[in-house]
């Protein structure tokens, strides 16, 4: 465990995905509008509006892939994954685990169960991942003992 604490608030998210997902959400949009007005004229109207839909169905798959976030405050943590997200107090908290080959950190909760933290991943930087794992299991730890 450290001894000095963390800063608080603190949030970690995945970079490097939401800078390549967010730009692709305005790019398909964009992509499948201009094509809706780029069909033949022998394309319908009902077929030119489900072009946008899909564009607009397609970023919004991918703003839910740039959800992911998981936030540190003196009250406790808010795990935000791909369609929930949970708000848990520090005594909610035992332990944080971000083993080899994890892809994500996994926080095993007091009633038994295990919520992943996806927000902490792999997929942004292996050694960016481990600190923030660490610093979030140091968080915990110092709540604890506080």
């Amino acid at each position: 465990m450290s001894t000095a604490a963390a800063p608080l608030p603190v949030t970690w998210a995945p970079r490097r995905t939401r800078a390549v997902l967010l730009p692709m959400c305005a790019v398909l949009v964009t992509v499948f509008t201009v094509m809706a007005f780029a069909l033949p004229a022998n394309w319908h109207l009902n077929d030119r509006v489900a072009m946008v839909v899909s564009g607009l169905l397609f970023a919004g798959v991918a703003l839910m892939l740039a959800r992911p976030r998981v936030s540190a405050d003196a009250d406790g943590v808010t795990v935000v994954n791909f369609v929930r997200s949970r708000r848990l107090a520090w005594a909610e908290i035992v332990r944080v685990n971000f083993r080899a080959g994890d892809p994500w950190v996994t926080l095993d909760l007091a009633d038994g169960t295990a919520l992943a933290a996806v927000g902490i991943q792999a997929g942004g930087g292996r050694e960016r991942a481990i600190a923030a794992a660490r610093t979030l299991r140091d968080l915990v730890e110092q709540r604890h003992a506080g």
